[in-house]
């Protein structure tokens, strides 16, 4: 079991930086996919970053250019810095992780951290 705790979300004007944490504890992430999603109010979740065990990166057209995605395996902690925030960057961001694939249904989710963007 891979249990996962984000942190780092809040109220952020437009134009604004963040960066959310996911620290992981249960096992070790090294081999891990580590991914960030994101459910807006009425919409469903959907699909912002992920980096491979190797350190391969994909991202969500909406979000490249302005957010990164990090890994420590050491810490056992993924990052997502966000800059250039946008009033429609705000969501419940999660965390998640699998040992193929996080966009094809992740295994682990953690409880999300709200990141609100004002106009």
């Amino acid at each position: 079991q891979v249990q996962l705790v984000e942190s780092g979300g809040g109220l952020v004007q437009a134009g604004g930086s963040l960066r959310l944490s996911c620290a992981a504890s249960g096992r070790t992430i090294s081999r891990y996919v580590m991914g960030w999603f994101r459910q807006a109010p009425g919409k469903e979740r959907e699909f912002v970053a992920a980096i491979g065990w190797n350190g391969g990166r994909t991202y969500a057209d909406s979000v490249k250019g302005r957010f990164t995605i990090s890994r420590d395996n050491v810490k056992g902690t993924v990052y997502l810095q966000m800059n250039s925030l946008k009033p429609e960057d705000t969501a419940v961001y999660y965390c998640s992780a699998d040992l193929t694939s996080v966009t094809m249904g992740a295994a682990y989710w953690g409880q999300g951290t709200q990141v609100t963007v004002s106009s």
